[in-house]
């Protein structure tokens, strides 16, 4: 009995025996395998992360070369923008210029007027003096001792002085009577010298003469064109608008209307009155399409459009 359970004892301890080796090395196979398949995991991870990191930096060449592409078009596009500016200040400039010019050549066309007007005064006076003379000829008596023309009746007493009768016919007949006062030519004329000398507190007293003396005349629309130019010059633009607003609304045919339009433009946006100056701008434009004033206008109108697109 004892020996059966040895012999059974012995039995089970060999088989146990037996049995760990076959466990270990099945543990052992299983590291293997999980070992090989993290590396082959590592091995996967490293490629994709080789991978990403090469297409990372493709992405950043693109990104920068984009970048680049961009920066350059910025460039182009502010040039561009600048050159456009620099054409309009140009253009502005020279319309401001030929508007100028075309306001001299209106001031020297009315300076032309006037002098013709006091040419044409001088010669009608002269024509007066003329046919006074002439009056005064045909009346004076035959002188003495030559024969009476049958036309004209001997005189009644032959003891008469002979110069009673052209005495009594030697006052003028169709003289013209001189003038109470300088005329409108000359008001304007000695106003708008001392404004083109630059004497402007004169100049605005002596044009305000002329508007006082004058006040339909022609040239006091003129008069208050040019008080609105000194006052745009003393930055006094309220006052400026008011005189040209004058020329405007109370003389329909005179020269100054269109600069009038495009001053009392920029003085109205100089009053900060933006809405009212592209008005008067676009009235200018409608009214006179074709003057430089008109083309000045439409700069002005494109260069406020564009600051209100930056802005």
């Amino acid at each position: 009995m004892t020996q059966s359970r040895f012999v059974r004892f012995a039995s089970v301890a060999m088989l146990l025996t037996g049995l760990v080796p076959l466990e270990a090395h099945a543990i052992n196979k299983d590291m293997v395998q999980l070992q090989t398949q993290i590396q082959q995991l590592q091995d996967a991870i490293a490629r994709l992360q080789q991978s990403n990191d090469e297409r990372m930096g493709v992405l950043k060449d693109l990104v920068q070369q984009s970048t680049d592409t961009i920066n350059k078009m910025s460039v182009a596009v502010n040039g561009l923008e600048l050159r456009m500016q620099n054409q309009q200040d140009a253009a502005a400039k020279n319309t401001e210029q030929l508007s100028g010019q075309v306001q001299a050549l209106n001031d020297s066309l009315d300076e032309l007027k006037a002098r013709f007007g006091r040419m044409e005064k001088t010669l009608g006076d002269v024509q007066g003096q003329i046919q006074t003379t002439n009056g005064t000829l045909a009346n004076m008596p035959a002188p003495a001792g030559s024969a009476i023309p049958s036309s004209q009746p001997a005189p009644a007493n032959a003891s008469e002085a002979p110069g009673d009768n052209a005495t009594a016919s030697a006052a003028p007949t169709g003289q013209p009577q001189a003038s109470s006062g300088p005329s409108p030519q000359a008001l304007y004329r000695t106003a708008y010298s001392d404004y083109m000398a630059g004497n402007y507190p004169l100049a605005t007293s002596e044009f305000g003469d002329l508007i006082k003396a004058f006040p339909d005349d022609n040239l006091s629309g003129n008069g208050y064109f040019y008080m609105g130019e000194i006052a745009v010059k003393n930055n006094k633009p309220s006052i400026a608008v008011k005189n040209y607003d004058r020329v405007i609304e109370h003389y329909p045919d005179n020269a100054k209307i269109p600069a009038a339009h495009l001053h009392k433009g920029e003085a109205l946006i100089a009053l900060k009155q933006r809405d009212d100056g592209i008005r008067e701008y676009r009235a200018l434009i409608q009214r006179f399409p074709n003057s430089p004033e008109a083309a000045q206008a439409r700069t002005k109108l494109t260069a406020l459009n564009g600051a209100s697109v930056r802005r």
